[in-house]
């Protein structure tokens, strides 16, 4: 590959380069889970929710251990799998380009490999940050690729028990059957897979068509010549201020509850293959404790976004103001939005764009209607100490090791065990080990290797016959002769007296 040019050619011969180290490594292994029918179905071992970055990476991973009976279901159409062009709006990711993401263990399946392949060295050394188009251009490769097989527009609206596997309840354009059975659900829904998106209640008395969240589908042009406030100062706060002022918007004002913007992204501070491998070993105290610090520090929004915003003259960070109260005032078909801060500020604006984050709530999750009150929660565990109180953190679920959801009462909902929350969901259990770019593989080799023992533990019985069953013979007798030993051949014993 190194004698071609970077382009066309050079990307075939990686991509040819990636089926010779799947052949050499002996990848993807021969199937070894026995099928399980019920009520003349059968059902697939495992079912991944989510087709984005974490959802083809734990295929990948369970598909190369031998698990082949999977399918992997996205509601959103081919191409717009996850956030990356959709509700994502940075000009380029937070995190390191040389970061390896979810290449699972194959140098060349990096991020790197693939543009060097295509615009050669140089240009990766003249890279500083990703743009954020160019890894959704990344992802789309790497399931061309590995020929991920992801059904787009299927939604799972609802998994219900029936007997000893889940029944999945199915809608969409190209959804083939109402439901379909599996053994193991594996929800790899990203940011938001475990709750929904945070909707301050101060937000109640304004309509719908005044406001969005930034995970919104928006339509930026209908903000120009418009006054546009913005609540927060997180990544999604500014870079939506930012998309604002690009598309014409008259100005943009963030309302910071804060006294001072975020500067320092701890997390950055203590990342290591030991923080990675051992957070879910800790006790629970330094685990809340981890993630409550990093929850008051708050992650910062990033260099490049925040001075997308600041280069405006129309920019305004206001510090210090809360949002109070949200009223629609004014002569009909001429309102105006008007907001009280607590810091006495009143504001009139036009629209509202909610930088606020997401709220993780397995309870809300219509996927697990009926039964999401029996997961158990961080709340329903760990009471923390004085000074270390979090709401937030608290309904995070308790997972186990396994990523599966664990019953808040024993024997209420046996059947959580079979459904993993592989999203940001899991890290308060487990660390940044199923969403983030840099710890994606190791969380996916964590999930394959225990999904796969659940697996194989559950028809242990049956794979143990197979190994009394197995009769194929290495040898077969002809391989040697039998010879006779004479009794005269041996040697007397001698008797040494002791």
């Amino acid at each position: 590959m190194q004698q071609l040019e970077a382009g066309p050619a050079r990307l075939a011969a990686l991509e040819d380069r990636i089926r010779q180290d799947q052949d050499y490594l002996c990848r993807p292994a021969a199937n070894w889970v026995l099928p399980r029918r019920q009520g003349g179905e059968t059902a697939h071992d495992v079912v991944i929710i989510g087709g984005g970055m974490c959802g083809m990476l734990a295929w990948f991973a369970l598909n190369n251990a031998g698990v082949a009976n999977i399918r992997i279901l996205d509601r959103s159409a081919a191409g717009i799998e996850g956030p990356w062009l959709t509700y994502a709006r940075m000009e380029t990711l937070r995190s390191p380009k040389q970061l390896v993401g979810p290449c699972y263990g194959y140098a060349s399946l990096t991020f790197r490999a693939w543009y060097t392949a295509l615009k050669g060295e140089a240009a990766w050394e003249e890279l500083d940050k990703i743009p954020r188009t160019t890894w959704m251009d990344y992802l789309k490769w790497y399931r061309k690729v590995l020929s991920v097989p992801v059904e787009n527009e299927v939604e799972v609206k609802r998994i219900v028990p029936e007997g000893d596997l889940l029944r999945l309840e199915l809608a969409g354009r190209n959804a083939t059957a109402a439901s379909i059975l599996a053994r193991k659900v594996v929800m790899a829904t990203g940011r938001d897979g475990t709750g929904h998106p945070s909707i301050p209640g101060f937000m109640d008395a304004l309509p719908r068509d005044r406001w969005a969240h930034s995970s919104d589908d928006i339509d930026f042009d209908r903000l120009k010549g418009k006054r546009v406030v913005v609540i927060g100062a997180g990544a999604s706060a500014v870079e939506n201020a930012a998309e604002a002022l690009e598309h014409g918007a008259k100005e943009a004002r963030l309302l910071v509850r804060r006294q001072a913007m975020p500067t320092v992204n701890k997390m950055m501070g203590i990342g290591s293959f030991g923080f990675t491998a051992g957070f879910a070993e800790l006790p629970d105290e330094w685990r809340w404790r981890f993630m409550q610090y990093s929850f008051v520090t708050q992650t910062p929004a990033p260099r490049g976004s925040t001075l997308r915003v600041s280069r405006h003259d129309n920019a305004y960070f206001h510090f210090g103001q809360g949002v109070k109260s949200v009223r629609l005032l004014g002569p009909k078909g001429n309102e105006e939005i008007v907001i009280e801060t607590s810091g006495n500020v009143r504001l009139a604006t036009d629209y509202m764009i909610l930088g606020t984050g997401f709220t993780v709530d397995p309870l809300a999750r219509t996927e697990l209607d009926g039964y999401s009150d029996q997961i158990e929660l961080w709340c329903d565990r760990y009471t923390p100490p004085k000074g270390e109180e979090s709401e937030a953190l608290g309904n995070f679920p308790y997972l186990n090791a396994d990523f599966s959801f664990r019953e808040r009462e024993p024997g209420k909902a046996p059947w959580l065990a079979s459904i993993y929350c592989f999203n940001y969901g899991a890290s308060a259990s487990l660390g940044k080990v199923s969403g983030d770019i840099p710890g994606i593989s190791e969380g996916a080799a964590w999930l394959t290797r225990a999904l796969a023992a659940k697996l194989y533990g559950e028809d242990v019985a049956a794979h143990f016959q197979g190994m009394v069953d197995y009769d194929k013979p290495e040898l077969l007798g002809d391989e040697w002769a039998p010879s006779l030993l004479e009794p005269e051949a041996v040697a007397p014993l001698q008797d040494t007296g002791d």
